[in-house]
């Protein structure tokens, strides 16, 4: 389970992979540091284009990650593209990226904006490649059976 009560401000989980938690999906993408301040420069889902560099960019850090034996490195890049994905669907469907309305709760109108869409596919991709590679894998079985061992 992912703490949020851990003091991320001023934690280096690099230097300290014990406290790092995988968490579901994308918990904790923008607090663990210094892979936050790594990562969120190269995020970038507006078109085709910058998706395709941004998650190849990313991809390429997970891989330094996981070559470095840094997990939490890895993790967080596998997130960083996770978010890619479900941030440009999200812009896909929903104009301007807001799904809810603030006032009623209720959820917005869906759109199809095909730029978004074929960006989050991109993401997607890397995400899928990412999440199944073999050393990933085997990297977050190690971790959760180090760290997370209930």
């Amino acid at each position: 389970m992912f703490d949020y009560r851990q003091d991320f401000g001023s934690t280096d989980f690099r230097e300290h992979p014990e406290l790092y938690r995988i968490g579901k999906g994308e918990q904790g993408v923008l607090l663990v540091e210094p892979y936050k301040s790594e990562l969120l420069p190269h995020w970038r889902f507006a078109t085709v284009e910058a998706a395709e560099r941004s998650s190849a960019r990313i991809y390429e850090m997970f891989l330094a990650y996981l070559e470095a034996g840094d997990f939490p490195g890895a993790d967080m890049a596998r997130k960083f593209l996770q978010m890619g994905w479900t941030r440009a669907r999200r812009y896909s469907n929903h104009k301007g990226g807001r799904k809810y309305d603030p006032e009623t709760g209720e959820e917005l109108p869906r759109t199809e904006d095909r730029v978004k869409a074929a960006a989050a596919k991109v993401f997607y991709e890397r995400y899928v490649a990412a999440r199944q590679h073999p050393d990933y894998v085997l990297a977050k079985n190690a971790h959760r059976e180090k760290y997370e061992a209930t």
